[in-house]
């Protein structure tokens, strides 16, 4: 017997919008529909508030994730981003609000206790705040660690770095030496056009050429019969190899200025005989064991 469950199995999102922007009613700044997906942005102090909605009133029972976003152009450079899942309805939706550096958020442990760890993680990543959260420590960088590694100022190798002393006997931290500076961002993609002139664009508006160089006749790229003529003869031409050869030719000259040897004393055996090999001595035949005479003889 198949068990059913109450749960849909595709999410319907029709006349879902109209219903949650009404019952966040003045806590809510915008709602869009995007992928499929339905986001809202609330205000920042009324998060607990709106995020208390959902929960009790629309079943959106689990906060799955809490994640930061930096922009750094905006006058408040960051968004906290809050993912619910209603498992009654198979719904999830999105809640967002925007905070600065100094504008802290209220936190959301009151509502579910998991959000004591991501908080802690938006907060040490992103530095904003979280009024309310009796933890909030670093979770992920380490102690005494200066900055936030996922703001987009941030430079890439961080501000200190730390190494084993052996005079210490300890890890020690030492502040960043770089050979190149890569501190300096100025958050404009070069994609996007950059009001700036890149490497290697600085010949791009350089005026073409009056007047283009051509080549009208062969004398001016060295083509013409007589060159053709010389590259159907043959290179190798007048070598030794073609000078020196042939059967009863003479030896060719020394290359060396050596002193001859002089004359080996003694006598000197034929090469042939010293380079053959000695024959094995033949093993001498066996002899055949005489007959045995008969008694009767």
């Amino acid at each position: 017997m198949a068990t059913l469950h109450p749960a849909p199995r595709f999410t319907l999102i029709d006349g879902l919008k109209a219903t949650l922007a009404k019952a966040l009613g003045d806590h809510l700044l915008e709602a869009n529909e995007a992928h499929g997906e339905l986001l809202f942005t609330v205000k920042r102090e009324s998060i607990e508030d709106a995020l208390r909605i959902l929960r009790d009133d629309h079943k959106y029972q689990q906060l799955m994730e809490i994640a930061g976003v930096d922009y750094p152009s905006r006058a408040e450079r960051f968004e906290v981003v809050y993912m619910l899942l209603s498992l009654t309805a198979n719904s999830r939706i999105i809640v967002k609000c925007s905070a600065s550096e100094d504008t802290p958020v209220p936190t959301v442990t009151t509502l579910w206790p998991n959000a004591g760890w991501l908080e802690r993680e938006v907060f040490d990543l992103y530095g904003v705040l979280f009024a309310g959260n009796t933890d909030l420590r670093r979770i992920l960088t380490d102690y005494g660690f200066e900055g936030h590694p996922f703001r987009k100022d941030f430079p890439l190798t961080g501000y200190h770095e730390l190494r084993y002393s052996e005079d210490e006997k300890r890890v020690v931290y030492e502040p960043v030496e770089l050979a190149q500076d890569l501190r300096q961002f100025d958050f404009m993609s070069p994609w996007e056009g950059a009001d700036y002139v890149l490497p290697g664009d600085e010949k791009a508006d350089t005026p073409p050429v009056d007047k283009p160089k051509t080549t009208e006749k062969p004398s001016d790229t060295g083509a013409g019969a007589k060159t053709d003529k010389q590259a159907t003869g043959k290179v190798g031409a007048g070598a030794p190899d073609e000078k020196d050869g042939g059967k009863g030719a003479p030896a060719p000259e020394p290359t060396e200025d050596r002193p001859a040897r002089a004359a080996r004393k003694g006598k000197v055996g034929g090469s042939a005989k010293a380079t053959e090999p000695k024959k094995k001595p033949k093993a001498p035949a066996k002899r055949k064991p005489a007959a045995k005479k008969k008694d009767s003889e």
